[in-house]
């Protein structure tokens, strides 16, 4: 009887897995009921819930589910290896069974709380952007502008020669970035905040992250312990996922909406040298000297925060990064982002298509 039930409640699983791949797959039912409605219900109620802990639940069930993980390993070797193997099918069976019902679970739990807005429409649709195959004149044209305003950021930033803010500054300088938006874009209203720094950040340095968000939870880390000039446009990031913006190329061009908006040139800076970067590496594809020629362009305060950039990846590589990257590489690619990890820098045909709708960036 035992076994009959545990049968039916992973049967019950896996069909409440296959109704969710089956209401995902139309993006216009996605954007108009579970985007529209059901998300921004979840995701403020999350922030409500755990976005006054001044330190981060879901970095804490993260560290959990790694010292789980390591004991079931444990044991999982201790069976193998051990000399009396009495019931050993039976257990296998079991094991499998178990291991089948907990990925089921966690699937269900990451698509209701979060995931499925891997398939909605999105912000090219709110914006009603033409994202459009780009030429070669396209890519120059948004190099040479992100140039202009990153040196004129950064000889603002000089002149106004103030420190860098706090985590808990930072924190409400996006916010207050968000609340300038949503004035032109009623939807993304971000309220209640939950932007914390991650606990976990020296691992991010060695794994290449510089923030996360934990759809359980609904918090955003930031990687605070990264050069100060890139935080800004990462919580801005951040802030794109935990409403409802997943995939990677959408989460940067809502950053840099907030970014932008933002009253502070240091954010102006942050999103633009991050949008260079994105761009003049795409432009490298199609045209490596003329990529170069927009990088020696870059004033030489701005070359050294490039360098200061290169210089802390370089102090933190890892043999574990390359793994890391590849592996998340192909959840983006199962999350329809077919260019896996070059999905951040898709964000140039955002940018190139709202500068050719609205004439400035």
């Amino acid at each position: 009887m035992g076994d009959k039930k545990k049968l039916f409640r992973i049967s019950v699983l896996v069909l409440c897995c296959i109704g969710i791949h089956l209401y995902s797959v139309s993006p216009g039912r996605v954007e108009t009921g579970y985007a529209a409605h059901i998300f921004p219900a979840i995701g403020r109620s999350l922030r409500a819930v755990f976005g006054w802990l001044p330190f981060s639940i879901g970095d804490l069930l993260y560290a959990a589910a790694f010292i789980f993980l390591l004991i079931r390993i444990y044991k999982m070797l201790r069976f193998l290896l051990r000399k009396n193997k009495e019931g050993a099918r039976e257990q296998v069976r079991n094991a499998a069974l178990s291991t089948l019902a907990v990925c089921c679970i966690i699937y269900i739990a990451f698509n209701l709380l979060w995931g499925i807005n891997y398939n909605r429409r999105g912000i090219a649709g709110q914006l009603e952007l033409k994202i459009e195959k780009y030429s070669g004149a396209d890519l120059q044209n948004i190099n040479g502008i992100l140039v202009e305003k990153i040196n004129s950021s950064k000889d603002a930033l000089l002149r106004a020669n103030k420190p860098y803010p706090s985590d808990a500054e930072l924190f409400k300088m996006t916010s207050d970035a968000y609340a300038v938006i949503e004035k032109k874009y009623p939807f993304l209203q971000y309220r209640p905040v939950s932007l914390k720094s991650s606990l976990w950040g020296w691992v991010g340095n060695y794994t290449g992250f510089l923030g996360y968000y934990n759809p359980f939870t609904g918090e955003a880390q930031v990687n605070t312990t990264v050069p100060k000039f890139t935080q800004p446009f990462t919580a801005c990031h951040e802030t794109a996922h935990q409403l409802g913006y997943a995939k990677e190329m959408e989460a940067n061009f809502v950053g840099y909406l907030a970014a932008a908006a933002s009253a502070d040139t240091l954010f102006h800076y942050s999103v633009y040298t991050d949008l260079f970067l994105y761009a003049n590496r795409s432009l490298f594809f199609t045209d490596s000297a003329a990529s170069r020629q927009y990088r020696q362009m870059l004033s030489p305060e701005v070359l050294k925060d490039f360098e200061e950039r290169k210089k802390f990846n370089l102090a933190h590589t890892s043999f574990i990064e390359p793994f890391i990257r590849a592996l998340y590489g192909k959840f983006l690619e199962a999350n329809r982002q077919p260019m896996g990890m070059l999905s951040y820098d898709e964000v140039t045909g955002f940018i190139i298509a709202y500068y050719k709708k609205f004439g400035k960036i």
